[in-house]
């Protein structure tokens, strides 16, 4: 959520966290994230975002994808795992993290969708303070920095969740929101 409400500072919409629970049950990120933007909507009245992300890894197959974060209890864990399933496949790893937001409002049909993308390659160890998740073993290669080595404005500029975020702001769907 900080890092949404960063991507949408200036915006003139008020982010608040809902609270509630979803279960991801979509088949993709966009069926998820809409989960979570209609729930939220219908549970508040208000229009409301959901957002869903993964990392995509070439030698997996397109793995873990949506079940990133369900790839171990920790992100060191889920890190090793990755590493695992990778040892016997040479280098570079190639990857790519995807986020979708969707907008949904009350008694609005259709959902908005907004994707971002970015590839890059897997490292075999971590770099990096900044960001969560997989950003620090997530190289971009032709900047030569992991997601975690950026300043989190930097990041934005870069990001997946920031390309998503500026699909949404220059697509005006938030002019239309009171």
């Amino acid at each position: 959520m900080a890092e949404l409400r960063q991507l949408l500072a200036g915006s003139g919409v008020d982010l608040e966290e809902w609270g509630g629970e979803v279960e991801e049950t979509g088949a993709t990120y966009a069926e998820n994230a809409a989960l979570k933007a209609v729930a939220a909507s219908t549970a508040t009245g208000l229009p409301a975002l959901g957002d869903d992300s993964g990392l995509e890894v070439e030698a997996l197959g397109g793995e873990p994808g949506l079940h990133s974060r369900r790839l171990g209890p920790t992100q060191a864990a889920r890190n090793a795992e990755l590493w695992r399933r990778l040892a016997a496949v040479p280098r570079p790893w190639r990857a790519r993290f995807v986020a979708v937001l969707a907008l949904a409002r009350p008694a609005a049909v259709p959902v908005d969708y907004f994707e971002g993308r970015v590839e890059g390659e897997l490292l075999p160890e971590p770099r990096g303070r900044g960001g969560f998740g997989y950003d620090p073993i997530f190289l971009l290669p032709d900047l030569g920095r992991t997601f975690a080595e950026f300043p989190p404005a930097e990041k934005h500029r870069w990001s997946h969740r920031g390309r998503a975020a500026q699909a949404l702001l220059a697509s005006g769907v938030l002019s239309s929101i009171e």
